[in-house]
């Protein structure tokens, strides 16, 4: 469970900062209409925080989400974004802080799958498109996230979660080894960004989810997987996408104040 402060802590200790004392803190979810983006959203807004979450394709699901936070007492934004196109990712920073005034946390969860191949039969479009989504698209999320968090520019600190997978450890050979290898980018990215921007007042983590029961399985054409794969792990089961926002929330939070250049593996062991 993460440990966000209380609307009053929050207040009074950003007003001894001198900074402007908006009690309610917002984050930003990229992929936020379905998955572990979607439960993300969910348990931030439940927490209390404000949420902005992108989409490419799935409008009606990011409003469904919406439409779920607000229920929640909360307020949520979805806007459409391709984290490919940098104009796009420039849009949607413009539109949480329109709305919001500041952005406190920010989780880089949009990614693409393909079907299983071998890489040497993987077409050029494919690669081009795996890489410009999950690997430009997650450096673009982060480098405006740097800024707009940074203290020296104007920002007030925060918290980023760049979303990995287990399968940067694990390779993916025969399957993914093109996902796997845009994963293993983004591991890396944590280490060098979190020492530039620790500073800045910005702590900077990943979460290496593993077999996770999301539609993402599907549109990799294999709807089968968790159900194939699951009983081998060593928690004899695939694992939930709210459990790793479990984890993402945690790294937002305060309760991880002292953690940065961190990846926690959230894998049932594999």
């Amino acid at each position: 469970m993460s440990n966000w402060a209380s609307q009053s802590e929050t207040s009074h200790r950003l007003a001894d900062a001198g900074e402007d004392a908006s009690p309610r803190r917002s984050v930003l979810i990229t992929g936020g209409s379905r998955g572990i983006g979607r439960e993300t959203a969910l348990l931030a807004a439940r927490h209390g925080l404000r949420v902005a979450l992108s989409y490419v394709a799935r409008e009606e699901e990011a409003l469904d989400v919406v439409a779920r936070i607000v229920a929640l007492g909360g307020e949520a934004l979805a806007v459409r974004c391709d984290v490919a196109v940098e104009a796009d990712v420039v849009g949607l920073f413009d539109a949480a802080e329109a709305r919001f005034g500041h952005i406190d946390g920010v989780v880089a969860g949009a990614g693409i799958v393909a079907p299983a191949l071998c890489l040497a039969d993987m077409p050029l479009d494919r690669l081009r498109r795996m890489f410009d989504v999950n690997i430009l698209g997650t450096y673009l999320t982060a480098r405006e996230a740097a800024r707009r968090l940074s203290r020296s520019r104007g920002g007030r600190g925060g918290a980023i979660v760049l979303l990995s997978s287990i399968a940067s450890r694990l390779g993916s050979p025969g399957e993914f080894v093109d996902y796997a290898g845009t994963k293993g980018a983004i591991d890396t990215l944590v280490i060098g960004l979190a020492k530039e921007l620790g500073p800045q007042g910005v702590r900077v983590n990943g979460v290496r989810p593993g077999l996770i029961e999301t539609e993402m399985h599907a549109s990799g054409g294999q709807p089968d997987r968790v159900a194939r794969l699951g009983p081998t792990a060593p928690l004899g089961r695939a694992g939930h996408a709210a459990e790793v926002a479990e984890a993402i929330l945690w790294l937002l939070g305060d309760g991880a104040s002292y953690v940065t250049g961190a990846v926690i593996d959230v894998a049932g062991g594999r």
